[in-house]
């Protein structure tokens, strides 16, 4: 047990040793050595947790829930269209240090298309649950949801707004909704 409480501890120093120098100086001008310093690990150890920064840096998506599906019960209790948008926008404001990292201009692009990806599964996953259909139509109304949701998370993690989660959740809700009930109601 202790081997993994050290194995935890060792990963989660290098993990927020890239979001702080992230925050400081953007990620392509990060370095594995500057992450090994500013963790103070050697470089096997590094290795032996990581194989680079972007492995370090996907490795701290892992750790944002709101990239993750809802719980089924947890959907279906909210019974409504894109129950996903407000959890996810207040888990933000919760992690907001990394996600301002990971997802903020100062961040990776691997995060950005990695998150996008992860976001597009829930979206489609919720979309076939409301009713439609596996179809090419289908696949452009996810990338419609996703990239909505997308440029209002980050105009917030750019501090292009200060908009709460619920503010975010009604802008996104009446830019989006209407044209994805349309599209239902095609299907």
């Amino acid at each position: 047990m202790s081997g993994d409480r050290r194995v935890r501890r060792t990963r989660r120093l290098i993990q927020e040793a890239l979001v702080a120098l992230i925050l400081d100086k953007g990620y392509d001008a990060v370095t594995v050595t500057d992450i090994i310093e500013r963790a103070d690990v050697g470089r096997s150890t590094f290795y032996a947790h990581f194989t680079d920064k972007q492995d370090v840096l996907l490795s701290n998506v892992g750790e944002l829930a709101f990239l993750r599906p809802p719980a089924d019960g947890a959907r279906s209790s909210q019974g409504r269209l894109l129950a996903f948008s407000l959890p996810m926008f207040e888990h933000v404001r919760e992690q907001e240090r990394l996600v301002r990292a990971l997802l903020g201009r100062r961040g990776g692009g691997p995060v950005h298309a990695h998150g996008e990806r992860l976001l597009a599964a829930v979206v489609r996953e919720e979309l076939l649950a409301a009713g439609a259909r596996g179809s090419a139509a289908l696949d452009l109304l996810v990338v419609c949801v996703v990239g909505a949701f997308m440029g209002l998370l980050r105009a917030w993690v750019d501090g292009q707004t200060t908009a709460s989660p619920a503010e975010l959740d009604a802008a996104f809700r009446a830019a989006v909704e209407p044209g994805v009930r349309a599209a239902l109601d095609r299907a």
